[in-house]
């Protein structure tokens, strides 16, 4: 019998309790759990006014104008001051979709993906990029079928039924018509595109938190919920479970990575492009998302 199963299972538990070790300590912020828009490019907008023609006017009436503009001036002000609270508490709300008391590390783990990204992983992507582009679809397509057990069984998890059929649906008709998933035959079926389901996701609706905000070097943005559940799901990912060394089984999940990316190419370039700070924008962008899939 092999033992890289084995291996396999206690480098997971080994990973899994460096995750609690280093996050044990960041507590937990006030989360929205309710679905919000992703908002657009942030932009500030100023009116102004223009200037009223000058008439020729008596001077009683030019001092009733003065104190009249006194007046108005100081009504702005206060109009001012409290459009400022409300900017204040808007602010207040965006930091605290998720506590970032990691925030310094963050950033660093972020910068190193950014370098990742562009130094490595983009220019991989071009390589790969020559290849036509319905056989990258194909090849995301297989991914996506063999990591049915992942969706299925997690929508079990959560007690949704109906979409357990859907994923199950989708599944049969790609794995026997779509040739095993090359061909995303199902997609001709609207009702059996159902959101996608991790062990994240599970762990929200069984009320648990995000925890604190966490940048996984490779990975992206994550919590420390989602973190965990990211491990959880690796049991459930037939991937992981082929019978080969641990080094094959990153080599094809990083295959799957440029794979992905050359369907993407430019799309991260335009976000952080738009974005004031790109960090803030993504870490914001993250849990919007991952709440608008929770609640679905």
């Amino acid at each position: 019998m092999s033992v890289d199963p084995v291996r396999k299972a206690l480098y997971l538990v080994a990973v899994t309790a460096l995750f609690v070790i280093l996050c044990a300590n960041a507590p937990a912020g006030q989360i929205n759990n309710e679905p919000v828009e992703l908002p657009g490019l942030l932009l500030a907008h100023q009116t102004q006014e223009s200037a009223d023609d000058q008439l020729e006017t008596p001077r009683f009436e030019m001092l009733a104008q003065a104190e009249q503009a006194q007046e108005d001036e100081t009504d702005e002000d206060e109009y001012d001051d409290e459009y400022d609270d409300e900017d204040d508490e808007d602010e207040y709300d965006d930091v605290a979709l998720i506590d970032d008391t990691l925030e310094q590390g963050n950033r660093d783990f972020y910068n190193f993906n950014d370098t990742m990204y562009f130094w490595v992983l983009k220019p991989l992507g071009r390589v790969w990029g020559v290849v036509p582009e319905e056989l990258r679809v194909s090849v995301r397509n297989v991914f996506y079928n063999i990591r049915f057990p992942v969706r299925f069984l997690n929508c079990l998890f959560q007690g949704k039924g109906q979409k357990a059929s859907y994923e199950f649906g989708q599944f049969f008709i790609n794995t026997t018509v779509g040739f095993l998933g090359i061909a995303n035959v199902a997609a001709n079926y609207p009702h059996l595109q159902p959101s996608k389901e991790d062990l994240g996701q599970t762990f929200a609706v069984w009320g648990i938190g995000n925890g604190a905000y966490i940048m996984i070097p490779f990975l992206g943005p994550s919590s420390v919920r989602d973190g965990l559940g990211r491990l959880g799901d690796t049991f459930l990912d037939p991937i992981w479970w082929v019978p080969v060394d641990t080094w094959t089984s990153i080599a094809i999940r990083a295959g799957e990575a440029v794979n992905d990316t050359s369907l993407r190419i430019g799309e991260y370039e335009a976000l952080k492009e738009a974005a004031l700070d790109p960090y803030v924008m993504i870490r914001n962008a993250y849990v919007q998302n991952r709440n608008k899939l929770i609640a679905e």
